[in-house]
């Protein structure tokens, strides 16, 4: 017996993404959502049971999307026209679709910048669908009941 809602996996097929209000399509593919905290070691004179383990900063990567060019492609370069004025830390959002196209989760991003936009590559040699990425960096996570408040 089927549900009034059914539940989908964390399996997307796409993924909307959206900076500072600018739209920029559905990519297929998303890379490095994360974070790490370094740590400092100390060691202590007269203690040979363990090393202090001192938490220190929170570090994220930077993330990728990835998808082959198509119509949305465009959408990338009148965001980047927009930044002809000069690049400002901004806020971003990616989510997560399901197969039914509606949102399974998303992730709000503080502090993003463009890092790196690349282009597909033409040759005969190269039967692979030309594609594009896009890579931000960003200083950690918005809360979704908290806008404005960073996580973490």
């Amino acid at each position: 017996m089927a549900d009034e809602k059914t539940e989908y996996p964390a399996v997307a097929y796409m993924f909307s993404v959206e900076i500072d209000g600018h739209k920029l399509g559905l990519w297929n593919s998303f890379e490095g959502l994360g974070w790490e905290t370094t740590v400092e070691t100390r060691e202590e004179g007269g203690n040979n049971f363990f090393v202090h383990q001192l938490p220190g900063r929170l570090k994220y990567p930077n993330v990728k999307v990835g998808r082959p060019i198509g119509r949305d492609s465009s959408l990338v370069a009148e965001w980047f026209a927009s930044l002809a004025t000069g690049v400002t830390r901004t806020t971003a959002r990616i989510a997560a679709l399901g197969p039914d196209g509606q949102e399974v989760v998303s992730w709000s991003l503080d502090g993003v910048i463009p890092v790196r936009w690349t282009g597909p590559g033409f040759g005969v040699e190269n039967l692979k669908a030309a594609s594009e990425t896009l890579e931000l960096a960003h200083h950690g996570f918005i809360e979704a009941a908290h806008p404005g408040r960073r996580a973490g």
